[in-house]
């Protein structure tokens, strides 16, 4: 997925292809430690489930983090995000398994903008759970 889009080729409602970015719980030990978030539902089971979650749950800014690098991967490295927000609707269940969960990512250009802008539609599933809602980036592009 990863390229460099053009202005001139981005059409209204397009759709953009898919990803998928997978979860296990090595993923979210190591985002506790890159971002300092070692909240123990993040990677302790017993803890998690004491608190009334299904399992241990992916911090919700690595399920942002996802639907941005989705962006940028189809965006290309000379383009530029200018916005980008969400609503966490769900969590994201990750399982002790080797499989882990996988968050699912997709979009759709709502709108071209001036200065060579461009508004994306996002969403974001894990399994069949909608984990971000009003997903949304501009991106200037080159």
């Amino acid at each position: 997925m990863t390229g460099q889009v053009s202005y001139d080729d981005v059409e209204v409602g397009a759709e953009l292809a898919a990803a998928a970015y997978p979860v296990t719980r090595l993923s979210l030990v190591k985002y506790c430690g890159a971002s300092g978030d070692f909240n123990v539902i993040h990677w302790n089971e017993r803890i998690a489930k004491s608190v009334g979650l299904l399992d241990v749950i992916a911090h919700g800014m690595f399920t942002m983090a996802q639907a941005g690098r989705f962006v940028t991967d189809w965006a290309g490295p000379r383009a530029r995000v200018v916005e980008y927000s969400v609503r966490f609707s769900s969590p994201v269940v990750v399982p002790d398994t080797d499989a882990g969960a996988t968050i699912t990512v997709s979009g759709t250009v709502e709108q071209k903008l001036e200065d060579n802008k461009v508004a994306l539609e996002l969403t974001a599933k894990s399994g069949d759970a909608k984990v971000l809602t009003r997903a949304r980036a501009v991106v200037r592009l080159p």
